[in-house]
């Protein structure tokens, strides 16, 4: 399989998270977002959207990482990213949507650059956009983790579920935009946890190529 990938992306993040919880090897290609590599003709012919990540599992080009990674548990089913019991699925599935759905894609790089080229955005300006989208998001996800009665080590019970598949890359882009994690205790902790699996270690966006 082929990966198109940029280190930084949260979206690619999640996607190599899943993949080595999987234990599944992909060659990884590169997609410079820096430079909008992810707008040129080639790989335009690969995602029409103009975003990463993009899976070539030989057979197939997949987009949206939600997508991949619903094809991912279904053809690769263990280990499991989610839980055996349906509401307890439900449960962990809108954490990874609290982030996925309305934390995320109002801090990505398109909405970031339309900030800075359009609206005159400058960075504290935009840091503090991020900061209170985050913050708004992660005081709901760490109510929800205070709530919970099968909490462990991770979001949902003690091991890795699509919930932190989410999770750690927005950590990850909120400590990039200074939001004093601080504020979060039990999703610092989850992080912590999370950050002492080696498939979560080699998932980061310091350990990739293109870094």
């Amino acid at each position: 399989m082929k990966l198109y990938s940029f280190f930084r992306s949260g979206t690619s993040h999640r996607l190599r998270i899943a993949l080595n919880l999987k234990g599944i090897a992909t060659d990884y290609v590169a997609v410079d977002l820096r430079v909008d590599e992810q707008q040129k003709e080639a790989f335009k012919a690969i995602n029409p959207q103009g975003l990463v990540p993009a899976l070539d599992t030989g057979e197939q080009l997949m987009i949206q990482s939600p997508a991949i990674i619903e094809w991912l548990e279904e053809k690769y089913p263990t280990p499991a990213l989610l839980p055996a019991d349906a509401d307890d699925r439900a449960h962990v599935r809108a954490l990874a949507a609290m982030v996925g759905c309305d934390i995320h894609p109002i801090n990505n790089r398109r909405i970031l650059q339309t900030l800075r080229k359009q609206f005159g955005a400058d960075e504290a300006a935009v840091n503090a956009w991020c900061g209170h989208w985050i913050s708004d998001g992660f005081d709901a996800y760490e109510a929800l983790l205070a709530a919970d009665n099968k909490r462990g080590r991770f979001s949902f019970g003690d091991i890795p579920t699509l919930a932190d598949l989410y999770l750690i890359p927005q950590v990850e882009s909120a400590r990039r935009f200074n939001v004093d994690m601080n504020r979060w205790p039990l999703i610092s902790a989850v992080d912590q946890a999370c950050g002492e699996l080696d498939a979560f270690k080699r998932a980061a966006p310091m350990a990739q190529p293109d870094a």
